[in-house]
């Protein structure tokens, strides 16, 4: 099952074209695709034979954000040993380094970011999505927490990320549209190996990073689980799994996002979003 939002209402996609969930369930579930995760599992149950007859068309980028509106967004950093070992630092044990991205970052898989002043970089993620709280829970029961997955992308301004006397990654990787989700929520069971799917980011057609979601120093479920000894993890919450080698950053000489770029997302068996990076207003593009 994939869950879309289409022009801000809940769709179900089903080959390139979408089933709009309110008119489908005859108002059991709102428009709203934030709220479903709310009441995912009587959704699950109705999705399963839920008539899906009025098949709507749709172009792409009519695409808004799966996730528009989580109560959090919890981001993980040095979760791949390739991009540990381009930073030039020691693999973390115990609960890697964990950080927050603003709500207000988020936009649609197909979107134009206005680039602010610094260094932009890229960082492809896999995404989860949570469906049912979890609270103090162990390995062997994360998965029953999890809606599905999507595609994200960790835009990084990396002078504010790294400046002051402690680092502000919350602020440098929380500009407007640095927070790219979709292009739908794919529920588990569509995937034949959820712990095996590349990952994959280019920078105008050209490949910088790519990786198999298996590579994870911490995998999904021990995330779960260890974030969850801490802090209850709500229906509708969005964790970003961390990044692999290959950002912009580590290489020599670092590389950034100039007007004009195009970076693509896509990992196996969810899909691609696309980001088109823009000159601010009264900035010539590089």
């Amino acid at each position: 099952m994939r869950l879309a939002n289409l022009d801000g209402r809940l769709v179900l996609a089903v080959d390139g074209t979408a089933h709009d969930v309110e008119k489908a369930s005859a108002g059991r579930f709102g428009p709203s695709p934030q709220s479903v995760y709310e009441q995912w599992d009587e959704f699950r149950r109705w999705a399963a034979t839920a008539p899906l007859e009025d098949a709507v068309p749709f172009e792409p980028e009519r695409l808004r954000s799966p996730v528009p509106a989580p109560g959090q967004i919890i981001a993980v950093g040095l979760n791949y040993h390739e991009h540990v070992d381009e930073a030039g630092v020691t693999a973390p044990e115990g609960l890697p380094p964990v950080f927050t991205k603003f709500p207000s970052s988020i936009t649609g898989p197909y979107s134009s970011v206005e680039l602010p002043d610094g260094n932009v970089d890229w960082e492809a993620e896999l995404a989860v999505v949570i469906g049912r709280t979890a609270f103090r829970i162990g390995e062997d029961q994360a998965w029953d927490h999890v809606a599905g997955l999507t595609v994200a992308q960790d835009l990084s301004e990396r002078i504010l990320q790294m400046s002051g006397p402690a680092p502000q990654f919350g602020l440098g990787k929380s500009y407007p549209g640095f927070s790219p989700l979709g292009p739908w929520v794919v529920t588990l069971d569509e995937f034949d190996d959820v712990n095996d799917l590349t990952l994959t980011c280019t920078v105008n057609d050209e490949v910088v990073q790519r990786a198999s979601t298996r590579e994870l120093i911490f995998p999904i479920p021990t995330l779960i689980a260890r974030l969850s000894a801490v802090i209850p993890l709500n229906a509708g919450d969005v964790i970003l799994t961390g990044t692999p080698g290959g950002v912009g950053l580590c290489r020599t000489p670092p590389r950034f996002l100039a007007a004009g770029d195009t970076v693509v997302t896509t990992i196996e068996g969810i899909g691609r979003i696309r980001q088109r990076m823009v000159a601010a207003p009264g900035k010539e593009a590089a």
